[in-house]
C-alpha cells in the first residue's frame, strides 16, 4: 500500500478550505475520545495502516520508539505492525482516525492495557 499521507489534500474555497484524508480508497473512520488521564492499550495490528490526526491539544502519540506532542491538525502515519497507543493529559482529547485495509477489532494485539484487556 502506498503511504497514505500521500492522499492529504488540502483545498482552498472562498468560504476557507478543507482537507481530504483518503480518496477512492477502501477505509474506516473513527473520532476517538481519550478521557483526562486515559490511555489506549499499546497494541499492533497487521491488516490495516492507521492515518491518525490530532483534534485536541494535549495527546500523546506513541508510534514504536517514538513519543510525539502533535499539534491540532498534524498527521501522523500507523503503519501495519507498528506498537502504538495514544494517552490524554490533564484534559480529555480527541484525535481523527483513518484506517486503511481490513478493519476489524479482533485484529488488535495487545500488549499492555491498563484496564485489565487481554
Amino acid at each position: 500500500m502506498s503511504d497514505p499521507r500521500d492522499a492529504i489534500e488540502t483545498d482552498e474555497r472562498p468560504w476557507g478550505r478543507f482537507t481530504r484524508y483518503a480518496f477512492n480508497e477502501r477505509c474506516t473512520v473513527k473520532i476517538i475520545e481519550v478521557e483526562a488521564g486515559g490511555v489506549l492499550s499499546l497494541q499492533r495490528h497487521a491488516r490495516r495502516d492507521e492515518l491518525w490526526v490530532a483534534l485536541d491539544p494535549g495527546l500523546t502519540f506513541v508510534i514504536d520508539d517514538d513519543e510525539l506532542s502533535p499539534s491540532v491538525g498534524e498527521p501522523h502515519l500507523v503503519p501495519a505492525g507498528s506498537v502504538h497507543r495514544v494517552r490524554a493529559g490533564d484534559a480529555s482529547g480527541r484525535f481523527l482516525e483513518v484506517a486503511f485495509g481490513e478493519f476489524d477489532e479482533d485484529d488488535i494485539e495487545r500488549l499492555e492495557d491498563a484496564y485489565g484487556r487481554s
